[in-house]
């Protein structure tokens, strides 16, 4: 089947679905699975070194032939704040007295790294189809590079501010990210989290403040909240927790226990794993430091402090300390192969909006 927008025409797609950029739950598996299904398929690069993207490019190269999308962050590093990080240790230290670990043994450094030259230096190599950035966009002179090499651009907008600037600034398309979705936050104008729109009013906003294609993101499991988003005026969606189940996907063992066991009012908004506001399952770590902690290192630092106590935590078998990103709708998602549920959200929404 094909369902024709002007994404799916943008990006030389069949299927207007793209699979959202997961960092730690999405890989060339992943990506491959969903663009042979006639998807866009999507590799999140923030926690990954040169040489694996490279690697796992090779990989959706030679495991399908649809196109892909690159995904980078673009936060500006902080500078290193010593006495903050000591102190932000020091507030789990009786979590490291119950595995019994030192406090001082956490490496250095957040994890995660922005879009640079080197970065650029791999999308020129690789010349991916899409290349997409979360947390803003790069500078010009990176921007013109990445479209030099032949790729398309686009990029998350929390409110129709963000939106507009994504369009005055190059973009091909946006993507609208409502409240609902997993994750972090998009933001990059708009520093308040609790005045940011759901998907539901923020789309149509968006659609009608800017002139190139929008993409939805937030609270989309299933084939009516894809063909809601159309009636709303988006030509796509992007879709995240759906994919969290399928067997393709790098979610662990704990999240996916969890996964199966969401309900609609177990997700918040938190920074106490890297320092920026996301969207996950509850759990202890979260309930007992956040949601929102003001002890939290700046992004991406404070994810340095939790490394050591989500791995103990992990081997005793449990999922207190791990980040389970998902977005407000993860109840509706069910277990199944990615390319058959990246098939099943299209037909679904057509026949909705047929009907």
């Amino acid at each position: 089947m094909a369902m024709s927008t002007s994404v799916t025409e943008l990006f030389g797609i069949e299927l207007p679905i793209l699979l959202a950029p997961m960092a730690g739950s999405a890989g060339s598996a992943l990506a491959i699975a969903v663009s042979s299904a006639g998807g866009l398929g999507s590799l999140p690069c923030a926690m990954l070194t040169p040489e694996k993207i490279r690697a796992e490019m090779e990989a959706i190269r030679k495991g399908t032939d649809g196109p892909v999308n690159l995904n980078f962050f673009c936060h500006v590093p902080p500078e290193p704040d010593p006495a903050r990080e000591a102190a932000w240790r020091e507030r789990l230290r009786p979590f490291y007295s119950e595995f019994g670990i030192d406090p001082d043994a956490a490496p250095p450094g957040g994890g995660r790294n922005p879009f640079n030259e080197e970065s650029c230096v791999i999308v020129e190599e690789t010349r991916p189809e899409v290349v997409s950035f979360h947390f803003g966009l790069p500078d010009e002179a990176l921007m013109a590079r990445v479209r030099e090499a032949g790729a398309k651009i686009i990029a998350s907008a929390t409110t129709v501010a963000e939106a507009r600037y994504l369009e005055e600034n190059g973009c091909d398309a946006i993507i609208a990210q409502g409240a609902e979705a997993g994750g972090h936050r998009g933001v990059f104008l708009e520093p308040e989290i609790a005045t940011q729109p759901g998907t539901l009013a923020l789309v149509p906003q968006v659609v009608d403040a800017v002139s190139v294609p929008v993409i939805a993101a937030g609270g989309i499991c299933d084939g009516r909240a894809v063909a809601a988003c159309f009636m709303l005026g988006a030509s796509a969606v992007q879709v995240g927790t759906a994919y969290l189940q399928s067997p393709e996907a790098l979610t662990g063992a704990g999240h996916r226990d969890a996964l199966a066991l969401a309900r609609d009012d177990r997700t918040v908004l938190t920074n106490v794993f890297t320092g920026r506001p996301a969207r996950g399952l509850l759990n202890r770590f979260v309930s007992e430091v956040g949601p929102m902690s003001d002890d939290a290192p700046q992004f991406p630092l404070a994810t340095a402090a939790i490394g050591p106590l989500r791995a103990a935590a992990e081997k005793a078998g449990v999922s207190d300390f791990s980040p389970l990103w998902a977005g407000q709708a993860a109840a509706l998602a069910a277990p199944m192969p990615a390319g058959e549920l990246t098939v099943k959200l299209a037909r679904d929404a057509a026949a909705l909006l047929r009907g």
